[in-house]
């Protein structure tokens, strides 16, 4: 979600502080600002709006110093603009704030704070904070802090800095991401490894409850109580340009065309002797992996969506019952949990707080809790009992393509896995699954060689208001998918149904010429597929159907068909997502939206 950048060090603050901020500009925001120490004031810029809006203001109002915090902000409390954005300060200016998360019990300490006679600027939360710092000071920084963050409740990232003691830049971790970036003779913190990656490849992640002491040669971590913490630098071997465009016009467009090294990754190094292997992502021993009754998958968006594969995927293979719930709904109505109930959070980023949230309320109940992510060292990393890393890369986009990819592979990998140790398909189905498991990366080459036709279809569907998707079984939960991915970017609005259901209702929908995409990979309900299809053909939709190769049946019936590579029915989400989502890509382009950064959302959401 929001975005933080500090620096401290001997160069100029303003410029490393805005090309952080730029890097983190995947995270969605409708505002930024700029707090800069100039060697006797702290000095502040900020904007509603892009970067590109700070960046005009700083070229006529230029922030000079070696000492800074910067922010993206996503609105929670009050509306984007110019007063709401951070950073924030007190009364007389002496401490400047910039903050991820919420406050909790903001209301409370603003009332106190009012009746000591503080006014204040914002509709904030954060507000708070600056103003607390101040009424809270004794002289000493640090302690400072530590006072202020005892009476704050809630979830935040803080990053301080006051013109009494400027040689230091304070950072507060509580539910919300940050880390610190070590360098030679400067250091910074950020809200993500991408924002620092110019300038250090070394970094501490700090944990909940823990802060930093950050000098140009010097970092100290310690708890909030003041009890110091001793750890060990991580350190980041991404290249750069991964995390650049690498030449496409988006990201999105990138991180769809980077699917088959994703899923390659992913694959790498938990297939041992023909069968899935993930010994080391889980910590259970074959016995109580027999032990399971029940798997839980809990997640928000994408990854939940990549959870309802995972349902059909694990029920078909390890007969087990599965749930699928939506990560914000999870704990609020009383999950039936016992210690044999393996829960599976998904989030790509590993920061997601209802997901978060849903995690710790499983381990409360004793329950085994298995993250699936695609951050090292994230939250949701750190707090499950075991972790299986996807191998994405980093995602930039907002809209989200390789994470869910990667995200299926890690699911078919833990189907397989649970299906060996407790017996419920022979070695030789098992192997033959995972066979062509292996051979998706090739295949996924191949669906992406559909683009050209796919660009001309969505011209059309551009010009389009209301569309809708169907499918059957894997084929639905696909097809939940692809409308969110259109309804991201695009703004179109669509629906996904389960082709059964058009009778139930959602025929009285169907009128001459609204687009229906149709998705018939699955074998064993192709039959009952083609029915649903003629069913919405008879009112006079207009239907692009997504086939395996080699189907004549639907060319005939529907007005487009785009056909996927064959491969097990069990497998085709993996390739059938591909074509939904340059659709929803090429549509957006054709009306002209900002792919990276669709209105109103954020890539990572640290709040519930």
């Amino acid at each position: 979600m929001c975005g933080i950048v500090g620096y401290i060090g001997p160069k100029q603050a303003q410029g490393i502080l805005v090309e952080g901020l730029r890097k983190l500009e995947y995270r969605g925001y409708d505002s930024a600002g700029l707090a800069v120490y100039n060697g006797e004031t702290l000095g502040v810029c900020k904007a509603e709006g892009r970067l590109s809006e700070l960046e005009r203001r700083l070229s006529r109002q230029s922030l000079p110093g070696q000492l800074g915090i910067g922010h993206t902000r996503w609105a929670t409390h009050g509306k984007p603009s110019d007063e709401n954005a951070h950073p924030h300060m007190d009364m007389a200016q002496r401490f400047a704030v910039v903050h991820n998360g919420i406050i909790e019990n903001y209301l409370e300490l603003k009332e106190e704070l009012l009746a000591k006679g503080c006014s204040f600027r914002s509709e904030t939360d954060t507000e708070v904070v600056a103003h607390l710092l101040a009424d809270q000071w004794d002289g000493d920084l640090v302690s400072t802090v530590r006072k202020a963050v005892r009476r704050m409740r809630g979830a935040y990232a803080l990053a301080i800095i006051s013109e009494f003691e400027p040689d230091k830049l304070v950072a507060v971790r509580l539910a919300s991401p940050l880390i610190v970036g070590v360098g030679d003779g400067e250091n910074f913190i950020a809200s993500d490894i991408p924002a620092i990656l110019e300038h250090t490849r070394d970094f501490y992640v700090l944990e909940d409850g823990e802060m930093a002491v950050i000098t140009r040669d010097d970092v100290r971590l310690m708890k909030t109580d003041g009890e110091p913490v001793e750890r060990e630098t991580l350190r980041v071997d991404w290249d750069i340009v991964t995390a650049e465009k690498g030449g496409y016009d988006h990201f999105m467009l990138k991180e769809i065309h980077e699917q088959p090294r994703a899923i390659r990754d992913t694959l790498t190094g938990r297939v041992k002797g023909g069968q899935a292997d993930l010994s080391r992502e889980i910590a259970l021993s074959p016995e109580e992996l027999r032990e399971i009754e029940r798997i839980h998958f809990v997640a928000c968006g994408t990854a939940y969506h990549a959870g309802l594969v995972g349902k059909y995927v694990i029920e078909e293979l390890v007969r087990i019952p599965v749930e699928v719930d939506v990560a914000s709904e999870y704990r609020y109505r009383n999950p039936i949990l016992t210690p044999r109930t393996l829960v599976v959070v998904v989030s790509q980023s590993g920061e997601t707080a209802d997901t978060l949230a849903a995690l710790r309320e499983a381990k409360k109940a004793g329950s085994r809790v298995l993250a699936i992510t695609n951050v090292v060292g994230s939250t949701v990393a750190r707090e499950a009992d075991d972790v299986f890393i996807t191998q994405a890369g980093p995602e930039i986009a907002v809209a989200s393509t390789k994470a869910y990819t990667s995200q299926l592979i890690a699911i078919y990998l833990l189907g397989l896995y649970l299906a060996w140790i407790r017996g419920t398909r022979s070695e030789a189905e098992l192997a033959e699954v995972v066979k062509h498991l292996e051979g998706l990366p090739e295949l996924a080459e191949r669906t992406l060689q559909l683009e050209g036709a796919v660009r001309l279809l969505a011209a059309e569907i551009a010009k389009k208001e209301d569309l809708f998707y169907i499918g059957r079984g894997l084929d639905y939960a696909v097809a939940l998918e692809g409308s969110l991915k259109l309804k991201e970017i695009t703004y179109i609005h669509s629906e996904a149904y389960t082709a059964g259901e058009l009778k139930h209702g959602t025929l009285a929908l169907i009128e001459e010429g609204v687009p229906v995409i149709a998705l018939a990979t699955q074998t064993a309900l192709y039959d009952k597929m083609v029915s649903n299809i003629e069913e919405v053909k008879a009112r006079g939709a207009r239907v692009l159907g997504i086939a395996l190769e080699g189907d004549e049946e639907l060319h005939k019936l529907a007005d487009e068909v785009l056909t996927i590579p064959r491969t097990l029915s069990l497998l085709t989400p993996v390739l059938t997502v591909i074509p939904l989502q340059l659709l929803a890509y090429h549509a957006c382009v054709a009306r002209g939206y900002d792919v990276d950064k669709p209105r109103n959302l954020a890539k990572s959401v640290t709040v519930e």
